[in-house]
């Protein structure tokens, strides 16, 4: 049987004659220029920010002339998330796994701006080219108004670009027809198609009851008259979902049919700039004729007065008069979901106040007008007058997260989506000039997912090449370091603690290379004044020098004499030869009592209470491996043995800056105050804020009770002062104490107002945390701390999930990345 419905083709139809220095023209001469827009992160933006963008738009509008369009068109689309098995490491795959095929919203923005006619732009839908039997091309003759439109259009987009919040770029041409690798967004558009694949157009069905694209069933809701907005409009509104009775969480007033609706759906925005004057012209004309009228019709009088408002706001304020359509088209693959997605448009519609309207009518007008370049199309009976700054509300002013274009950096999670997000913390912001430093503060309390984040934090440092140095005093890294660990073959990973049958052990006088310069001579003589003397004992100049003597003349004699040195060879040349060499130049016991000096030292002597400490002979220098973790947990009580190590520590850290010339360096210091709070650590700390950014490298301290950071001043003057970037946690617990944190880490109310939303909405059935970042007080973020079944075992701090990772572990002959498959494996099947 022959098909009896009217149908034609698409060539005959389409109304876009060619794309020419940049611009689109239509068969019926308008020129239009598109843009992609780049707006602001969703939950970034505060009302204040909020009325810049708006203001931006505003004033950009306005230099545009008489008779153009203006044309904001958002795609939400629904994709999935496509994983990188490419990536190095066992942990890294796992991540890509866990995210694969999340399904997530798409958002793109595009911004058209058409300069057409007078008679263009009153056009009725019975004129629309879609009606036409036959579409006769025009010729552009008034080649000064194309000119002066292109004018316009740049200033339109410095306008725009210069608010430092929304920026514009323009497309090409390839980016508008496509080319045999890339879909344009006019074939986009007429396929109803994503970014990716290969597109293939299909039948078009233009039913107003029922309209669809290929096997794509569309409907679609306008917002076409005054009478279905609500009594006023915003900028933004307030989301309740992430506010509290401390804090706001702001979104844009149309973002209900932005991002927050889940169906595949375009949201377009229109705006008309006719002649003002004809506007309010007319408009006084009808207001005459509603008064002469409105003896017969109460109706009739309240037109008229409102009609007067609109006449009064123009003159007196001088708002600029413009005609508005804003509708939101949705589809779906089959009649069921499009309900749905019908019911979910219409409910967003009803939450931004308006009363949503299903449009049955002129919904084939509408999609054939929204085709990229031909807005000029547009029915004039579906759009309503109103001021630009009202019209200029229903635009959307939020998109997705942005992934760093930076090659380094950290995978986190959009909190919105949960799909993955590529976030740079330490270079990028350097370059951009938000921050002057990599150093980073964290603050979390226990159970707000502090140890899963600072985990995933050095563990991406790592694999990206960094050399990782930890101090902790919980074994929030003992997974982490045994996999690494037995992954490199007992070459990496080296995890440092104190059990009775196997102290910590180190030998200052060590190195792979055998020589001793500056900073490692001047670590040495730190280390043995802190054993000699106390910490309210400041040492004379005459015991500084004489010690200096001793600890050079100790390592003349090893260098010139190959050796290993070690603190008991070093007791023994102070009291054997050293004390001759002090007779010789008459040095007086008053100005260094060397009987008194060995006497101290003597525990840490062959046979003393602590000769294991300094007389290692493994040979061991640390300053050569990438991941270590000094664990203190054991001697943090420990007055003799905490002071030792954590400047042994901090002599490795320092070694490994000055040495490893263009290497990424961190040191993460977690919950170890006592060691701080010592006038030698307290220096090295304040050394280390202040100069490590020179030698490519970044000092992260962690911790988790407030009142840490409130009563140390070294906490407070030499490191949250010299962090440029700071990354707080839940702070539920400190509600009541949040205001004297935002006093201390200097936050804005912007920021507090993230914080205070952590946590606040998380997506049902995710097992994940959120992080609050803030770079240099100008740029913050909420994100979700999400991970792979692996790395939550590798990560966990639960005693009984680490103890039965280890056993496992034991039972395979030491291969923890094992244990962890099998483990991993069985969470998912017990899920």
């Amino acid at each position: 049987m022959s098909n009896v419905m009217k149908a034609d083709t698409l060539e005959r139809r389409f109304p876009l004659l060619a794309f020419e220095h940049g611009c689109i023209v239509s068969k019926d001469a308008d020129i239009t220029v598109a843009f992609e827009v780049a707006l602001p992160e969703i939950f970034t933006v505060t009302a204040e920010e909020y009325e810049a963008v708006h203001s931006s738009w505003v004033k950009a509008i306005k230099v545009l002339p008489e008779h153009s369009v203006v044309c904001k068109q958002d795609w939400f689309t629904k994709e999935t998330y496509r994983a990188d098995y490419g990536k190095d490491g066992f942990l890294s795959r796992s991540y890509e796994r866990h995210f694969n095929e999340r399904p997530y919203l798409n958002h793109r923005c595009y911004l058209f701006l058409t300069k057409t006619t007078r008679e263009r732009n009153r056009g009725k839908s019975d004129f629309s080219t879609l009606c036409r039997s036959r579409i006769l091309p025009k010729e552009i003759t008034d080649k000064e108004t194309a000119a002066h439109f292109i004018e316009a259009v740049e200033q339109f987009e410095r306008i725009v670009n210069d608010s430092g919040r929304v920026s514009l770029r323009r497309l090409g041409r390839d980016e508008i027809v496509g080319t045999a690798e890339r879909r344009g967004i006019i074939e986009r558009y007429l396929s109803l198609a994503g970014e990716s694949g290969t597109v293939v157009l299909e039948d078009i069905r233009l039913d107003p009851a029922m309209m669809r694209v290929g096997n794509k069933h569309v409907c679609m809701y306008t917002m076409s008259s005054a009478d279905v907005l609500p009594g006023t409009v915003g900028t933004d509104m307030k989301y309740g979902r992430m506010s509290t009775d401390r804090s706001d969480c702001r979104l844009s007033f149309a973002a209900p049919v932005g991002l927050l609706l889940s169906c595949n759906h375009v949201y377009s925005q229109y705006v008309f700039i006719d002649d003002a004057r004809d506007t309010l012209q007319a408009m006084e004309r009808t207001s005459r004729n509603l008064l002469s009228l409105s003896r017969y019709s109460r109706a009739n009088a309240v037109n008229r007065e409102w009609t007067e408002m609109f006449l009064d706001e123009a003159h007196t304020k001088g708002f600029m008069p413009v005609r508005c359509h804003c509708n939101v088209m949705a589809w779906a693959e089959d009649e069921a979901e499009l309900r749905t997605a019908g019911n979910d448009t219409a409910g967003q519609i009803a939450q931004m106040g308006c009363t949503p309207r299903h449009n049955t009518v002129d919904c084939p007008t509408l999609f054939w007008t929204g085709i990229p370049g031909n807005a000029a199309d547009f029915p004039a009976e579906e759009s309503f007058h109103t001021f630009l700054e009202q019209a200029v509300c229903l635009f959307t002013a939020e998109t997705n997260y942005r992934s760093s274009p930076s090659p380094f950096g950290i995978r986190l999670s959009d909190r919105r989506s949960g799909v993955p997000v590529h976030v740079d913390i330490s270079d990028e912001p350097m370059r951009r000039g938000i921050t002057t430093n990599r150093n980073k503060f964290v603050l979390g309390p226990s159970g707000s997912g502090k140890s899963f984040f600072t985990n995933h934090l050095v563990r991406n440092y790592y694999e990206q090449g960094a050399h990782v140095l930890l101090v902790d005093t919980g074994n929030s890294y003992q997974g982490l370091c045994g996999l690494i660990n037995a992954r490199t073959r007992g070459e990496d990973g080296i995890y440092v603690t104190y059990r009775e049958d196997d102290p910590i052990s180190f030998n200052p006088f060590y190195t792979d290379t055998g020589e001793f310069d500056v900073e490692k001579r001047e670590s040495i003589k730190t280390l043995i004044l802190t054993l000699w003397k106390r910490e309210d004992e400041p040492p004379r100049r005459s015991e500084e020098v004489a010690l200096s003597g001793a600890v050079n003349a100790y390592i003349r004699r090893i260098t010139e004499n190959p050796q290993t040195g070690d603190f008991n060879g070093f007791y023994e040349f102070v009291r054997d030869e050293y004390r001759n060499i002090i007779k010789e130049k008459n040095v007086r016991e008053k100005d260094f009592d060397i009987d008194g000096f060995l006497n101290v030292l003597e525990p840490f002597y062959r046979g003393g209470d602590y000769d294991f400490l300094l007389n290692s002979d493994k040979g061991l220098d640390l300053s050569s491996r990438r991941f270590v973790v000094f664990e203190l947990d054991n001697i943090s009580n420990n007055k003799v043995l905490l002071p030792v190590v954590t400047l042994v520590i901090m002599e490795t850290f320092v070694a490994k800056m000055r040495r490893l010339k263009g290497v990424r360096k961190m040191i993460l210091i977690e919950e170890c105050w006592k060691a701080l709070m010592s006038a030698n650590m307290s220096g090295y700390i304040l050394y280390l804020f202040k100069t490590v950014r020179k030698y490519f490298g970044e000092a992260v301290v962690v911790t988790q009770e407030v009142d840490d950071i409130i009563s140390s001043p070294i906490v407070k003057e030499a490191i949250i002062n010299n962090s440029d970037c700071k990354i707080l946690l839940d702070q539920r617990k400190y509600l009541n104490k949040f205001s004297q944190i935002q006093q201390l880490l200097g936050l804005s109310d912007k920021e507090k107002d993230q914080i205070l939303s952590i946590n606040q909405a998380n997506r049902p059935g995710a097992p994940y945390r959120e992080v609050w970042i803030g770079l240099g007080g100008t740029n913050s973020a909420v994100y979700a701390t999400e991970v792979s079944d692996e790395e939550y075992l590798v990560y966990t701090t639960e005693e009984t999930e680490k103890a039965e990772l280890m056993r496992l572990a034991g039972e395979l002959g030491g291969d923890i990345e094992q244990a962890v498959r099998r483990l991993a494996a069985q969470r998912r099947e017990a899920k």
